[in-house]
């Protein structure tokens, strides 16, 4: 077991750390990477029970994983994608100096639907408790199907669901198989965490960048969320599912070089 986390440095030029999805680890951003890698400092984090991190005695929890990250990553915009995004947001809330700039990919502050939320409010557009207590379950029942529901889920919708589901599935098990308590971890995360809250109080400029096609994130969900951030623009990739890095990786890029070009001092 390992206090610390599992983080791969790429690239050169200004820092930039990106955190993974659930089930994934640092190695699915590698066509992100590849566009990156000449302009940024990359810093890929394994999240706790995760890839290269799965021995981690980190808690999968905001705070534990924002200050673990922290602790050994230079002063840097943070992007998070899915489940990363809510360590993300949760650093770029509670430790400004520390990241000065946010970008949330497929990603927002409640991912479960909130059935009590007002018209404009992005938990109106989360998922159903319902589908992801099936997850819930299916983890208990039957691992490997449930990964691979979820792979499905998250590739369809994009305009090349075939190969996004290629990389996805080549990706799940590339560093070893993440333990069914990890992931259980991730899942309760993704329903019972709400960060809504944080978002009107941000104090950084933020970046959400959705895929229209996406079936996990509603789009919906992030145009609400970047409406009530201050200091935010929102981004669709018109044909992008839930990993649009993975199938509209210059696009992505192009957004993210755009955004952390004006938000550098």
């Amino acid at each position: 077991m390992t206090a610390g986390l599992h983080i791969e440095v790429r690239g050169r030029g200004a820092p930039l750390v990106l955190l993974h999805g659930w089930a994934m680890h640092g190695g699915v951003f590698a066509p992100l990477v590849a566009r990156l890698e000449d302009r940024f400092t990359l810093h890929l984090v394994d999240l706790p029970g995760h890839g290269r991190s799965r021995d981690s005695r980190v808690a999968l929890e905001p705070e534990h994983c924002a200050a673990a990250i922290a602790a050994q990553v230079p002063v840097a915009p943070w992007l998070g994608w899915s489940l990363g995004g809510m360590v993300a947001l949760h650093a770029a809330s509670t430790r400004p100096e520390r990241v000065p700039a946010l970008a949330m990919v497929c990603s927002a502050p409640r991912f479960v639907r909130d059935p009590q939320a007002a018209a404009d409010d992005d938990g109106r557009f989360g998922m159903s408790a319902e589908i992801f207590a099936g997850f819930a379950r299916g983890l208990r029942e039957d691992y490997h199907g449930t990964l691979e529901r979820f792979i499905a889920l998250e590739a369809f919708g994009s305009d090349d669901p075939k190969g996004e589901l290629r990389a996805l599935r080549a990706e799940v098990f590339a560093r070893g198989e993440p333990p069914a308590a990890a992931l259980a971890d991730g899942l309760d995360l993704l329903r019972s965490v709400d960060q809504r809250p944080l978002v009107p109080g941000l104090r950084v400029p933020s970046l959400w960048l959705a895929g229209r096609r996406d079936r996990v994130v509603d789009p919906r969900a992030m145009r609400a969320a970047a409406a009530r951030a201050p200091d935010a623009r929102f981004v669709q990739i018109e044909h992008g599912g839930h990993a649009p890095f993975l199938t509209h990786a210059d696009e992505v890029a192009a957004a993210i070089v755009d955004f952390l070009a004006t938000t550098s001092p």
